[in-house]
């Protein structure tokens, strides 16, 4: 499994555990508002059972002492008493400010049967009172605790993802630092052995052209260890002229390609400098004609042209290839993310890594179509 897929399962893996934590929530929470809402319920019902028989005794009759604790009880329910016969409101624990008027007390009775079913008190049939009630201050606190706990939780994977992504991350930029120092480690002993063998070769009187292919060589594999041999640490950046940089590595690449690739370079004839490590951003542009290449199949049409503006620099490798799908734009810089049967996925996360991470620059696809081909945009700001 690439690490790509291995960050894909686990980011997928914290979003269904979250939601099934959500649903399980806002489920318990929802049996436990109507659980609440009923007590309520049965609580008012009895509250207007014992308001209709205090109502319907006589003045001069003592009233039940059961009576009078019920009535007094009920200090949290909002409500407004509707008198059938008399057509007037009273109300109870509901500040007097809001029920100033009967516009308002009616507009409160439209909001209190959108909440609760109301309760009818009756005598022998009639109807005396209709009383409308609201939510109590606890269902209503309760309404909003859903919103408390599913913050709470989306904060927890957030924390838990970050420092997952980050911990991750970190890990493996130090295993391909790690193995990419071994690399130029283990390349530096037959390199030294080849440069001794040269000099052999140049003192017995070698054929002078062989010779100087094999020292081509061996600079080339000296600038390969130098490459490996930074990874992992930040690399010097010097002021540069990206214009010949980049023609270096242009005739560099062309010079060791197939014929059947059409190379075509368009620079500026002045010079253009940017603070610039010149073997690192060679070893980009490398890994960006090696990726077109291989898109074209080794045939095709490649072009790298350079164009600016007052404050950066943008150079285009362009090809004729196979395309890249826009959903994989992204993806294609993710290590380990490669399409060919061998390799490793590591150039292009390579690419980005010394443009963003050391150069402070840009690297995208610029834009690409399906069969037709692909252009990367390289970003960097001049001095």
């Amino acid at each position: 499994m690439h690490f790509s897929d291995e960050r894909a399962f686990s980011r997928w893996f914290i979003i269904i555990s979250s939601l099934v934590i959500i649903v399980l929530v806002l489920w318990n929470t929802s049996i436990f508002f109507e659980q609440i809402k009923q007590n309520e319920r049965a609580k008012m019902e009895i509250w207007v059972g014992a308001f209709s028989e205090m109502s319907k005794t006589d003045v001069n009759e003592p009233i039940s002492p059961l009576i009078i604790p019920i009535i007094n009880t009920n200090r949290t329910t909002p409500m407004i008493i509707y008198n059938v016969k008399e057509d007037t409101y009273d109300s109870k624990n509901i500040p007097r400010k809001k029920i100033e008027t009967r516009e308002e007390i009616e507009r409160l009775v439209e909001d209190f049967k959108t909440q609760n079913t109301p309760i009818k008190a009756t005598d022998k049939g009639e109807v005396l009172q209709i009383v409308y009630y609201g939510n109590s201050s606890i269902l209503n606190k309760l309404k909003y605790f859903p919103l408390v706990v599913l913050l709470i939780i989306s904060l927890f994977v957030v924390i838990v993802y970050y420092f997952y992504a980050t911990s991750k991350s970190s890990e493996q930029n130090k295993l391909w630092a790690g193995m990419a120092k071994e690399t130029a480690h283990q390349i530096g002993t037959p390199l030294s052995s080849l440069v001794g063998w040269a000099q052999i070769l140049k003192e017995e009187g070698t054929n002078p052209s062989y010779l100087k292919e094999i020292e081509k060589d061996i600079d080339r594999l000296q600038v390969i260890t130098e490459r490996f041999s930074k990874i992992g640490s930040m690399p010097k950046l010097e002021k540069t002229d990206i214009v010949k940089a980049t023609r270096d590595s242009y005739e560099y690449l062309k010079a060791r390609s197939s014929n059947l690739i059409e190379f075509s370079l368009d620079l500026p004839k002045e010079e253009t400098f940017v603070l610039l490590n010149e073997q690192l951003y060679s070893w980009t542009i490398e890994n960006l004609v090696s990726n077109a290449i291989d898109a074209m199949r080794g045939k095709g049409k490649l072009k790298i042209e350079m164009l600016r503006s007052e404050k950066w620099v943008r150079i285009l490798v362009s090809d004729t290839g196979k395309g890249i799908p826009s959903n994989k734009f992204h993806k294609i810089f993710v290590p380990g993310n490669t399409s060919k049967k061998r390799g490793w996925g590591l150039g292009l996360s390579l690419a980005k890594r010394i443009v963003e991470q050391y150069h402070n620059g840009k690297i995208k696809v610029l834009k690409s179509e399906l069969g037709k081909g692909t252009v990367f945009e390289i970003k960097l700001k001049r001095v």
